[in-house]
């Protein structure tokens, strides 16, 4: 059986087999087993079967083995027989998917020329008309066989002249396919450009405009990818391609303007756009005025912000477009006869610069002048003189204020056409015409600024967005100027705290920021010296003076954004709080110097600044080393440090050494770390010295977080765990416990070998000295929260002892008096920790929180069964804490177990596990509402009760006075316990909320009533917060069966 037959009988069946056939055919003509002829005579007698399938099968089989051939395999001759056997195959309507088919592996090959492209285009438009007729499918290779002619044979085709470009508008005529459209478009813009379609303007413009507005919205299925946006794209390209279309395409366009669509506007104002970018000037200036009229009713009168933005940028766009036609003189330009009603009538609005229409004037004023050079220069010199003129005369601050938001639209368009500081492009050659206002206009907002009533804040800071524009105008402001505007918002920063307003404030330190990136020499020499004078150096108390050196800390902060300023800032906060802590002062100064530094050292690209090796030098072996140091030594240090302190300076140091290199890490190991951990070659033990355990428990564990991996901490791993062990058992400060805890942590996930017997021996005293208590003694949670620590440490590198640490863990759970205070720990298991984390180089395993949902959840569920009822709440409360951290998805794969466990931890009266509990069933209704069906009932029912104020809980507000009145001590004890319950009311509102949008409303109907009747209540709820969430889960409900409006 030959070649050919077998692809007959195969292509329907299995089109690979087929295709591979083909391949092997196109192999023995390149290896001269076979010639081409011979093909095409195996093929003689389906070639002329009655059968039109045949036909086409046979005409497909030539061509995939075409296809399949080298480009340089066929002769010129060759290719010419073949070219007139495919175009002659066009004229059978069976076989003209075939047949393109063919032509297209003909047009791939090196030796097709001109000639064949002529000829195939030709049989295309006088044997193909009827295109439209075919399905989709052929029409799709018919149109890229034509893109691929137009994009290889493009001279050759220009040839054709009328009868290409009457051909091909005839061939894609009636088109409605997407993926077609995207080849015609494109075509036709080609044919647009390059052919002479003088004598055919009107068929182009109606070939592609037919299509206008697009309204097409893809499939969500559609394998093709293809968006409406991307057929208005080339729509668009295809009308604007060819200035003769001006005369039809505006009036056309302008048509649509007046449609109720915004998307129709939106349309036609991006394809008036593109012409106006397109055509050349004399066309535009023909339709410029009648432009206009249209556009600014869109402008003044606009119901969309999004519509006044694209009209002001087609605006701008035939601003650009005139800019550059050379025709005349500027005074006679077709640029200033488009502009000089635009300006005269935005002048005329902007005498009343209050009123509504003003402030569309200023932006129609900001676009034309940001067009062009030319644009601008027109535009400054027609109104800066009225404009400077209204504000010398206006006498009312509003008024004021307006017009200097027409001069910032104004100095916006200067940053556009003459660039930024940072702009690389040259400068226009045109002068910046605003350069003759430069001194007025920086008088007008420096006065706004200084010279305004300290009460009119919303003004001054218009002045500061304006003199902040003026600083970014490139070579506008000389550096003298700068200078004095950087004292102006130093002035205002550091103003009293009776004048000093947040917003005022922050807009200034903004500008300030914008100002360090340009000039940063003039905020080290003026800024800088300024606040650092407010900085004293001794605690300041809580007066007036603490919130001054405050608000200097936070701007300097905010300022230190380049790495000179940074550097200048550590230096010199350094120096302060060394003066700081040899003074007498309390915590809260020293802390917030540290914090600082923080601050501005954790938004710094560290890995990559020269300097970091200097700030681990100067903060990390200087400071910290002369803090924690006589600590140890003498049992304490300076009078001021305590634990917020030491937290913070701990922080700094584990962002700095983190970002060190192996051998900083190490030196830093060397000189800070061992030296406050150790003594006599073993970790200190100071059971009676709680400066000592400070100093070697806290700063260090940060340190020993920062180190990677790679570094040995210490030579035995599992030694030094004991010894941590021994200290934590008796560990009284919760600081010091903390940090032991951390450590612990630490080494068992980061320098650990894979557990072995002594990791097993540490734990298995743990459980022991909790089982020998039968009455939990203070001292004795120390050993859960170790077991907790350690087991914490090996599930996140999934060690596989962990599996057996934590089946022993929920054992405890059962435990009489040990039980409450494991299930309370289990949160500890897969809690985000600040140290225990991936920056800090810890092995956390990908699915570390699937394993140990795995391995707790099924025993959880089977054990909660059998246990009794004094001790089922701890499984619920061990649930809930593992729940909170692991993500909904894993959840959901066990709802079934969890729901009932879920619904019953709603129950309990620790308000953390049911606040926990809520956001998980939250969840579960938002991605998994079916689940929760069967349990509606109860399910609103609790949230209902969790909802609302009880007895315990804040009272009402119309209660609250008499209720101060009666009990003063239940009123602090409410204090307390107020922000919990406050946690777990939202919770059930919000969950409650999303029931409507969630279920079926017929499952909530019958409890729409109650709701509505219960939320009432808690719509006098004492926290406003709790009232808005009230209000808006009501709000659901109530419109849970109301009809939609249409």
């Amino acid at each position: 059986m030959s070649d050919a037959q077998n692809f007959l009988l195969t292509v329907d069946q299995s089109p690979a087999e087929a295709s591979q056939i083909a391949l092997g055919a196109a192999k023995k003509i390149e290896s001269k087993e076979t010639k081409l002829v011979e093909v095409v005579q195996s093929l003689g007698e389906y070639l002329t079967d009655d059968d039109a399938t045949i036909r086409s099968k046979a005409v497909s089989y030539f061509a995939a083995v075409l296809a399949a051939l080298d480009i340089k395999t066929l002769t010129r001759q060759q290719i010419s027989v073949n070219a007139q056997f495919f175009c002659d195959r066009i004229q059978d309507a069976s076989g003209l998917k075939e047949a393109a088919s063919g032509l297209l592996a003909l047009q791939r090959c090196q030796r097709f020329s001109g000639e064949h492209a002529v000829q195939i285009a030709t049989s295309l438009f006088v044997d193909a008309q009827d295109l439209q007729q075919h399905p989709q499918g052929t029409r799709f290779v018919v149109l890229t066989l034509l893109d691929a002619l137009v994009s290889d044979q493009r001279t050759a085709l220009k040839g054709m002249s009328d009868d290409f470009v009457v051909g091909v508008t005839d061939l894609v005529s009636g088109e409605k396919d997407p993926r077609n459209l995207m080849i015609i478009f494109s075509v036709l813009r080609v044919v647009m450009i390059e052919w002479d379609v003088s004598s055919h303007v009107e068929r182009m413009f109606d070939a592609v405009f037919c299509y206008f507005p697009i309204t097409f919205r893809p499939p969500p299925d559609d394998p093709y990818g293809i968006t409406s946006q991307d057929l208005k794209g080339r729509l668009r390209d295809c009308i604007a391609a060819n200035s003769l279309f001006g005369g039809l395409a505006f009036p056309a366009l302008l048509e649509k303007i007046d449609s109720g669509s915004l998307n129709v506007k939106r349309d036609v104002l991006q394809a008036i756009a593109a012409c106006a970018l397109s055509y050349d000037p004399a066309t535009l200036s023909l339709h410029s005025t009648q432009l206009w009229d249209s556009l600014k009713f869109e402008i003044f009168n606009a119901q969309e912000e999004e519509l006044a933005s694209e009209t002001l940028v087609v605006t701008a766009a035939i601003a650009q477009c005139l800019s550059s036609d050379p025709t005349a003189s500027l005074s006679q330009s077709s640029l200033s006869k488009f502009l000089k009603p635009i300006l005269d009538e935005c002048s005329d609005l902007l005498k009343e610069p209050q009123q509504k229409q003003a402030k569309p004037a200023a932006r129609i004023i900001g676009s034309v002048a940001s067009a062009s050079p030319l644009a601008f220069d027109v535009t400054i010199k027609s109104i800066m003189p009225s404009l400077l003129t209204l504000y010398q005369d206006s006498g009312e601050i509003a008024k004021q204020r307006a017009l200097l938001e027409v001069l910032i639209q104004v100095f916006f368009a200067s940053s556009k056409v003459y660039g930024t500081w940072s702009t690389v492009e040259p400068v226009p050659t045109q002068d910046n015409a605003l350069e003759s206002f430069k001194d007025r206009c920086f008088e007008i907002f420096t006065q706004a600024l200084m010279g305004a009533p300290k009460d009119e804040v919303s003004f001054r800071m218009t002045a500061v967005e304006g003199l902040t524009a003026q600083t970014k105008i490139r070579n506008f402001l000389e550096e003298e100027e700068i200078g004095l505007l950087v004292q102006y918002y130093d002035e205002v920063i550091l103003a009293d705290e009776t004048e000093r307003v947040d917003h005022l404030k922050d807009a200034a330190i903004s500008a300030l920021n914008i100002i360090s990136r340009l000039r940063p020499n003039l905020v080290m020499d003026i800024t800088f010296p300024a606040f650092m004078a407010t900085l004293p150096d001794s605690d300041p108390g809580h007066g007036s003076q603490s919130k001054t050196f405050l608000t200097s800390l936070e701007s300097l902060a905010k300022l230190s954004v380049e790495k000179h300023l940074i550097d200048l800032l550590v230096r010199r906060l350094l120096n302060k709080l060394e003066i700081v802590l040899q003074n007498s002062s309390t915590s809260s100064y020293p802390q917030a110097l540290i914090s600082t530094l923080l601050y501005v050292l954790t938004n710094t690209d560290l890995e990559n600044d020269p300097n970091l090796d200097n700030y681990i030098d100067r903060l990390v072996m200087g400071l910290t080393k002369r803090i924690i140091l006589p600590m140890k030594e003498n049992g304490h240090s300076y009078a001021c440090v305590d634990d917020s302190i030491l937290d913070v300076l701990g922080r700094l140091t584990n962002v700095l050494v983190r970002a060190g290199a192996q051998t900083k890490q190490q030196e830093v190991l060397e000189k800070v770390f061992y030296p406050a951990i150790m003594e006599d070659g073993r970790i200190i033990n100071a059971p009676k010295d709680l400066g000592k355990r400070k100093a070697a428990f806290v700063v260090p564990t940060y340190i020993m977080a920062a180190v990677t991996r790679e570094i040995r901490i210490t030579p035995d791993v599992e030694d030094f765990l004991e010894q941590l062990v021994d200290l934590t058992r008796h560990e009284t400060d919760s600081a010091v416990r903390l940090g032991l805890l951390r450590q612990m942590a630490l080494a068992t996930n980061k320098f650990l070998r894979p557990s072995g017997t002594r990791i097993e021996a540490i734990c298995e005293s743990c459980f022991e000295a909790l089982r020998s208590k039968p009455v939990p003694e203070s001292n004795e949670h120390n050993h859960l929260h170790m077991l907790l620590w350690l087991a914490k440490a090996l599930l996140l590198r999934a060690d596989k002892y962990s599996t057996t640490l934590l089946d022993r863990l929920l054992n405890l759970l059962a435990h009489p008096t040990c039980g409450p205070l494991v299930a309370r720990g289990f949160t500890i298991l897969l809690a985000p920790d600040d140290l225990l984390c991936k920056q800090n180089f810890a092995i956390i395993r990908l699915l570390h929180k699937q394993r140990a949902f795995n391995i707790c959840v099924p025993k959880l569920s089977s054990d909660f069964r059998n246990a009794d009822t004094t001790t089922k709440p701890n499984y619920l409360i061990a649930l809930a804490g593992l729940l909170r951290w692991v993500p909904s998805e894993i959840v959901l794969q066990q709802l079934d177990v969890l729901l009932p466990l879920l619904l019953q931890s709603v129950d309990l009266p620790e308000a953390e596990v049911k606040a926990a509990t809520i956001e998980t069933l939250t969840v579960t209704v938002k991605e998994n509402p079916i689940a929760i069906e069967s349990h509606i009932s109860s399910l609103i029912t609790r949230l209902l009760g969790n909802s609302t104020t009880k007895s315990g809980s804040a009272p009402p507000v119309s209660q609250a006075l008499g209720l101060i009145l009666l009990d003063f001590k239940a009123c602090i004890f409410l204090a307390k316990a107020e922000p919990h319950l406050q946690k777990v009311r939202l919770a059930a509102l919000r969950c409650l909320q999303i029931f409507p949008a969630a279920f079926r409303h017929e499952l909530l109907l019958p409890y729409k009533t109650q709701v509505s009747r219960i939320l009432l209540d808690v719509l006098d709820d004492p926290k406003r917060h709790i009232r808005k969430e009230a209000v808006d889960c009501r709000s659901a409900w109530l419109r849970m069966d109301e009809p939609e409006e249409e």
